[in-house]
């Protein structure tokens, strides 16, 4: 990575500059040169500690005096410990500021959010509709009082037939992804550090973690931590690409510093059920799997009959580890407005370079593959959305036609 930021110092700068960050490349390539500098220093002095021990070996065997160029041996011995404890603490900082660094643009992505796509307009409810908040608990699906006394503020109990409704929205989406071609995994939720570093979600994203200090791990903000590092560490074979892989997992965010009409109902809840794919591919194939990946995620919400639309995100809205991202986003209108329901996103080699994810090209040349993760589907919103656009005049819910098998043939909630 060093290399690459020396070499396009400028295109990295205009890079961080379009994603809106404030980057002090300068002194990154300061200490990348002290830190060169040292390293060359440090050679010379191991090289000439070398001949003065073969001067001292030769000296022995002729009964020479050696006691001064043993003085001058401890001397440089000394002087190598110095450096070795400057560079590593030059090589600490360089490490800390380059897990600050986040990953480019891609040249693909726009300078504004753009709507590239919008469906189902004749699916949304445009009756007056009771919001999702008011309507789960006066039916009995959903109960924020209790959970809060469980747990706090921001946390749902789902009951009942929306207990249901949300374990038949989990296999729904990932019988839609295994389908597709994607192996479904249950990962852990509790992850090392290194692992969150490697996915890109640490440092940057310390305060939303939940963290267990005395085991030194963290609960899982998505499954994409747990997917994308499976294999760290490794050197794969190209015939192995691309990997596809699916996972449910309840997910923990802290959602500090969301305030007003998001923190009522589900629609930024601490934690919520989410089902992710991710996959790895070769460089030159992952815009085209983005492709995929996104029709896939879009054929899960035209199944549901749900209205969306497809925004690609500017290059300031882009999350720290991506290059490219598609939001996905349904209508809600209990709520009013359009809500994320998924982000599909290539992140290019950034956390495979950050994993030491690697693979052998058929040529023998080893490289870093491209790695792309999207929601499939997270579901608090999209189980708002359902309540909110399936609502019948006497305010039941009409369950959505493919989900009836998973409800066990149940038609009407309430």
């Amino acid at each position: 990575m060093l290399k690459f930021i020396r070499e396009n110092t400028e295109i990295v700068r205009e890079g961080l500059k379009r994603k809106g960050y404030d980057f002090d490349l300068d002194s990154l390539m300061e200490l990348d040169r002290k830190r060169r500098e040292l390293i060359r220093e440090r050679d010379s002095l191991r090289h000439l500690l070398r001949e003065k021990n073969s001067l001292i070996a030769a000296a022995r065997k002729r009964g020479e005096d050696i006691s001064s160029i043993i003085a001058e041996t401890k001397d440089i011995s000394q002087r190598i410990k110095t450096m070795e404890k400057s560079l590593g603490e030059i090589e600490k900082k360089v490490e800390d500021i380059l897990l600050s660094l986040p990953n480019l643009p891609s040249e693909k992505t726009p300078e504004k959010d753009t709507v590239v796509k919008e469906w189902g307009d004749e699916y949304i409810n445009r009756r007056e509709v009771i919001p999702h908040w008011d309507l789960g608990p006066a039916l009995g699906i959903l109960d924020f009082e209790r959970a809060a006394k469980i747990s706090g503020s921001r946390f749902v109990i789902f009951r009942g037939d929306g207990a249901k409704l949300e374990r038949a929205l989990i296999n729904f989406c990932l019988d839609h992804n295994t389908s597709n071609g994607y192996m479904e995994i249950m990962p852990p939720v509790l992850n090392r550090p290194y692992t969150l570093e490697g996915a890109g979600q640490l440092p940057h994203l310390e305060e939303e973690m939940y963290y267990c200090e005395r085991d030194q791990l963290y609960l899982a903000p998505t499954a994409e931590v747990p997917l994308v590092n499976i294999h760290r560490d490794e050197i794969l074979k190209e015939e192995q690409l691309p990997l596809k892989y699916t996972a449910y997992t309840p997910c923990f965010r802290r959602e500090a510093g969301s305030y007003g009409k998001d923190v009522r109902g589900m629609i930024r809840i601490h934690q919520f059920d989410k089902v992710e794919i991710i996959r790895i591919t070769k460089p030159e194939d992952s815009y085209d799997a983005l492709e995929e990946m996104r029709s896939e995620v879009e054929d899960i919400i035209q199944k549901l009959k749900l209205p969306y639309r497809i925004v690609a995100l500017s290059a300031k809205e882009l999350g720290f580890q991506s290059s490219f991202t598609y939001d996905v986003e349904v209508y809600s209108p209990g709520v009013g407005r359009y809500l994320e329901v998924s982000s599909i996103s290539n992140c290019e080699d950034f956390q495979a370079r950050r994993m030491n994810l690697r693979f052998r090209r058929r040529d023998g040349m080893v490289d870093f593959p491209h790695l792309l993760n999207g929601s499939a589907i997270a579901m608090p919103r999209i189980f708002v959305a359902i309540l909110e656009n399936y609502q019948t005049e006497d305010g039941r819910i009409k369950v959505p036609e493919v989900l009836v098998p998973y409800m066990g043939g149940i038609e009407i909630i309430g």
